[in-house]
Formats: C-alpha cells, structure tokens, sequence
C-alpha cells in the first residue's frame, strides 16, 4: 500500500513539473527521434584481422549519399520523392503456361473476344474446321497432311509430325480463366496414317507436345497482333459458354427440371450468371454436389457495395436475424444425365423438392436469363 501511495505522489510531482522538459523535451527521455537520421554519418568499413578468410559484409540499410556526407544538412532539407515504378507499356496481353508437358496460352481478354482470332490463325494457316461449338468455346479441325497447309505451317509441322507423312488434326478450346474476363486456350492434336479412316481419339492432356507447342506459339504471335483491331464475334458474345439447347421438362418422379445440353463446367458457370442476373441472392454454393444455395427473398448480393456511415449508424440495412426470418431458403441442384446433359432442378432440403410453383419461377428465371 505504501509503494502505490508512493508512485501515486511521483505521479502527481511529474504532472505538476512546468512543461516536463527533462521527460519530453529535446534532451528528455522521451524525446522526439524521428529526425535522427538526418544527422547519421558513415563510417568507414568494418576491416576483418589479416588471418580471417570471411566475405564481404555489405550495409544493410546504407544511409543516402545526401545524408551521409560531410555537408552539414542545412535546416530545411526536402526528402527527394521516389522513383516512379517504370511500366512497360509493350506487355503482351497474351502469354504461354506450362505444366509439365502441358502448355496452354493465357489471354487477358473475355473467350467472346479470343474466339475469333484464334480460329482465323488455325483457318489461315491451312486448317479446315470440321467441327465448332462456339457455345462451349471448342472447335476442331479436319483430317489433314502438312502438305495441304499454308507453306509455313506446312514446313513447321512437317518435321515435327511423327512421320511426316500422316495425317493431323487438332482440337482448340478456350475457356474462362481463372481470373475474370480472361482466357485459357488449350491445344490437343491427334495423329493417323496418311488415308487412314481409323478415328483416332484424342488424348485426354497432349498428343505431340512439341507440335502443339509450336502451334501456341504461333497463335500467340497472331493474337497479340489481331488484338489491337478488337475483333469480337457476335454469336460467341451471345451464346459463349451457355448451353446450346435448353428446354423444360420433368424427371422420372413428374418434377419440372430444365435440361441443359451441355457438359457439367459450363452449366455450372451458366447457370451461376443466369442467377446473378436473375437478380437472385446466393447465399453459398457447393460445387462438388452441384448445389447453389438460394435466398429468394433477397437481392442478389453485390460485394462491391459498402455499407455507408449513416446505414451503420442508423442500422437502415436489415440484421442478420430479419434476414434469417423473412428468408426463402431453396437449393437449385445440377445433376448430370445418363445422355451427357445436365439437369437443374428446385428443392427444398436434400429430401424435399420446392413448391411446384417456387420450382417453376425459379427456372423460369434461370432459363431467360441462360442465353
């Protein structure tokens, strides 16, 4: 008790002490350091005993030439501003990955966008296009020797073919990339024998590694110069990664579902943006159960949007429990068929599938929106 009476009366002795010079001033305890670098020198270097065999030992944080010198600092001294970081404005927007013996190229543009050009390189190089699904991003080529390309394909392929006589073809497909409104283009070629009618599969990765690498490489060079014209293609803006046939129909147990015919990634994606801009709020998703899990009764959630001063202070926006007990919670499900196609059906829980009604205005909203 008697050492805090103690500290309480130094307390009190340091507050009353006029200006507390001693504590906060120039020479005080706690003075001000901020500025001491202003009067750092250098020294000389740190010499090692002639018998020691050590490297260099190099500053770590060497003072400024402009501090160090010998010219005292006069009293107002102006902190020189940094240097600017120097941005090549000639980056490419397009650049070549690989992984491995899988290459693929990168473009920074939306796959509506890559689409075009990328299939006049393959048809200006000699190529004829046998297949394209503009509405899952793939097309691919026909049967071909290296001898019915143009000349330069023709004589870049013609070493790189397994024997120069066989036939090749190769399949493109590009696909959203991992980051918004960019690209990844993927080649796989397939090799037969010259007049073969064998139909040769093509490899789940790479065919001829080299032979696609060297195809990258030329559709990076033409893409990175096409893309200053902005070609855009029309029908792959359109109907990009959306599914080619839609229709509404019922399962086995006469629920409605919409049947989407496409592969399950691009129904996935199809149907995330059908949501979005259905304007239905998503609350959560499980892509590996193909689920998303909706709350009609809410907007859809923009991220971007920061709750202002006054809704924070004045709580305009709904709590968490209003939200909780107006809620419409449903599960829109994607389901894979036996066919190939993807089914989406409405439901309640894992058990329990929606109202017919709910079922039928949620498709609907998600089939309007798809295209």
């Amino acid at each position: 008790m008697k050492r805090l009476a103690g500290l309480s009366a130094l307390a009190v002795i340091i507050s009353s002490t006029s200006g507390c010079g001693w504590l906060w001033g120039e020479d005080g305890y706690f003075r001000d350091r901020s500025t001491d670098y202003l009067e750092a020198r250098q020294t000389a270097p740190m010499n090692m005993p002639a018998n020691v065999d050590a490297k260099r030992i190099d500053p770590l944080l060497p003072v400024p030439r402009n501090v160090a010198d010998s010219v005292d600092t006069p009293e107002k001294f102006e902190v020189p501003r940094p240097q600017g970081i120097q941005i090549s404005e000639e980056a490419s927007e397009f650049s070549l990955q690989k992984s491995g013996d899988s290459r693929w190229l990168v473009a920074q543009r939306a796959p509506s966008e890559v689409w075009p050009v990328a299939r006049q390189y393959f048809e200006n190089s000699g190529f004829r296009i046998a297949e394209e699904r503009p509405q899952t991003g793939e097309f691919i080529t026909a049967w071909q020797p290296a001898s019915e390309l143009a000349p330069a394909m023709a004589r870049r392929l013609g070493s790189l073919l397994s024997d120069s006589d066989n036939d090749v073809r190769v399949r493109v497909r590009i696909e959203p990339g991992v980051v918004r409104n960019t690209s990844e283009v993927f080649v796989v070629s397939a090799e037969r024998e010259q007049g073969s009618s064998a139909d040769v599969a093509f490899p789940a990765r790479t065919g001829n590694a080299s032979l696609e690498a060297s195809l990258l490489d030329g559709m990076l060079a033409d893409l990175s110069s096409s893309a200053e014209h902005g070609s855009v293609s029309l029908l792959a803006a359109r109907s990009y990664d959306a599914p080619s046939r839609v229709s509404l129909t019922q399962d086995g147990n006469g629920n409605q579902v919409l049947n989407l015919s496409t592969d399950f990634d691009r129904a996935w994606s199809s149907v995330g943006r059908a949501l979005e801009l259905a304007n239905l709020r998503v609350d959560d998703v499980n892509r590996s159960l193909g689920i998303y899990y909706v709350n009609l009764a809410e907007g859809a959630r923009q991220e971007e949007e920061k709750r202002g001063f006054f809704s924070r202070v004045f709580g305009s926006e709904p709590s968490k429990e209003e939200v909780d007990a107006r809620a419409e919670r449903y599960q829109v499900r994607l389901t894979s068929s036996t066919n190939g196609d993807v089914q989406v059906s409405v439901e309640k829980d894992l058990n329990t599938v929606a109202p017919e009604d709910v079922t039928r205005r949620v498709l609907a909203l998600i089939q309007e929106n798809l295209g």
